[in-house]
């Protein structure tokens, strides 16, 4: 059986990626609802707010995460209370998880760590990690400036690792989904693709902005310091290109981005795969259609094996 599918409970192995205040229960009961598991997030930092999305979850029955962000983290008040919440699957990422692993086994919870190098992998599965998500370059957000590919980075990890892993960054599709499981994961993440549906609560125009991206629409921004990130193109993410660096206050208009559609009040963060995203949909479109064409392509493929073809 597909562990992913096992450890989650889903009925498709398709995880919504934890983007601060996006991951809510708008877009991760819909993502859960239509086959896949959404993730509530914790990096906005709003505790109380995230701890009542986790409740309303609960309260849903329907099959989902947690992601807890390690650096981002005042204290281990989240981590307590995801431990006493009933919840059976959290990502980790943003640091080491070895602190962590101990209390959410101990708690009955399945643990992935989110790690952009095959080095973490190593260490996580020393460690104990029931899995991991791959995350490539191409995807959105906080990054590792010393660039991967997901095509490259998963095939690394899965030749040295044994756990099931779930590949993210520049996967929006079947085509993207079936590439990804014939490089040996197990499931997949999506960020970008999710934010331009429609229960995604972020406004219209940075929808919209995401859709009219090129391929090319988007920079690995302050490479050279922390955090490094991937965003679109913009007036705001141009000035901090051309300086090489980002301030420490970039961030403070986010909500102007998501709530809004003021595209120059902080970087609008997307992967390269905006330029693969080519109108709003609702999120069960959107996996019936991934999951479709995920099955038309590797029943070719395995035709072609059958025959021993190309």
């Amino acid at each position: 059986m597909n562990r992913v599918l096992a450890h989650t409970g889903a009925r498709f192995p398709i995880v919504q990626a934890p983007m601060g205040w996006i991951a809510r229960t708008p877009l991760a009961s819909a993502v859960s609802r239509a086959g896949g598991l959404g993730i509530i997030e914790t990096s906005s930092g709003e505790t109380a707010a995230c701890c009542d999305h986790i409740r309303q979850m609960v309260a849903l029955g329907l099959p989902f995460g947690v992601n807890l962000p390690i650096r981002f983290l005042k204290d281990d008040a989240m981590l307590r209370f995801v431990c006493d919440s009933g919840i059976r699957f959290v990502t980790t990422s943003a640091g080491s998880p070895a602190k962590f692993i101990a209390p959410l086994h101990a708690a009955g919870i399945v643990v992935y760590h989110a790690v952009p190098t095959l080095d973490l992998a190593l260490k996580c599965q020393d460690a104990g990690i029931d899995g991991l998500v791959v995350e490539g370059s191409e995807g959105g957000g906080f990054k590792n400036p010393e660039e991967v590919s997901t095509l490259v980075l998963l095939q690394a990890i899965r030749e040295r690792v044994d756990v099931p892993l779930i590949a993210a960054g520049g996967i929006v599709d079947g085509r993207g989904m079936a590439a990804a499981f014939a490089l040996g994961a197990e499931g997949i993440q999506m960020g970008t693709r999710f934010v331009a549906s429609a229960e995604s609560p972020v406004h219209a125009h940075y929808k919209q902005a995401i859709i009219d991206a090129a391929a090319t629409g988007t920079w690995m921004l302050n490479t050279k310091s922390t955090p490094c990130i991937r965003a679109l193109k913009t007036d705001f993410t141009a000035t901090i290109h051309q300086a090489g660096l980002m301030g420490a206050d970039a961030f403070q208009g986010i909500r102007g981005v998501y709530f809004d559609g003021d595209m120059n009040a902080a970087p609008a963060l997307a992967g390269q795969s905006a330029g693969l995203v080519h109108a709003v949909k609702p999120v069960q479109q959107i996996i019936d259609e991934m999951v479709a064409e995920f099955h038309a392509i590797t029943a070719r493929l395995g035709a072609l094996a059958a025959a021993a073809s190309f």
